[in-house]
């Protein structure tokens, strides 16, 4: 059983930064594939990152150029670095680790971009 659980999530003005963390527990956490997800009010979940046991990345088009996904295994952690936030990226961003046919989701944190 993995505990995953977000931190870093809060109100910022466009154009400003901030760094998300999901913090594993309870499992292998190397072997995992992670990533984050996000989903606004009345939309669908997209993937917007995501970092394999590996070290590979993919992101969702519309962060392409302005997030970053990191793993630290020692720490059993996940990193997304946001710049260049936009209004349209609030929402609620959720992380979720993968090592099929195991598949743990944390509670999420809320990230809202405002002026």
């Amino acid at each position: 059983q993995v505990q995953l659980v977000e931190s870093g999530g809060g109100l910022v003005q466009p154009g400003g930064s901030l760094r998300l963390s999901c913090a594993a527990s309870g499992g292998i956490f190397r072997r995992y594939d992670v990533a984050w997800y996000r989903q606004a009010p009345g939309k669908q979940r997209e993937l917007v990152a995501r970092i394999t046991s590996n070290g590979n990345t993919n992101y969702g088009d519309s962060v392409k150029g302005r997030f970053t996904i990191s793993r630290d295994n020692a720490k059993n952690t996940v990193y997304l670095q946001m710049n260049s936030l936009k209004p349209e990226d609030t929402a609620v961003y959720s992380c979720n680790a993968r090592w099929p046919p195991l598949d743990y989701w944390g509670q999420g944190t809320q990230v809202t971009v405002s002026s």
